[in-house]
């Protein structure tokens, strides 16, 4: 059975390393917010990673708060996927 789009989720990070300590929550939403950030995402080729149990814990935090140390795991396995598309998708 398809999934309800009105209760879809989504949380947007971000990680710079020469300013951040950790990634941090930069968007968040369900329904048609997380659809919208979802779209940005595509339109501006930044990889998605679908993982519903994170986004219900990354989603009970506030905007700009670094996400929690027992997350890291989860979320650098997720950059890792991240940097490794976009070292395939840059020309060498």
């Amino acid at each position: 059975m398809p999934e309800n789009p009105a209760k879809k989720k989504a949380v947007a990070l971000r990680y710079d390393k020469t300013r951040d300590t950790a990634p941090k929550i930069v968007a968040k939403g369900a329904g048609e917010l997380a659809a919208r950030i979802i779209a940005l995402a595509e339109e501006y080729g930044i990889p998605l990673q679908e993982d519903a149990d994170l986004v219900e814990i990354l989603a009970k935090l506030d905007l700009n708060a670094d996400i929690p140390p027992e997350t890291y795991l989860v979320v650098a396995e997720i950059l890792a996927f991240i940097y490794r598309a976009n070292n395939r998708m840059t020309p060498a």
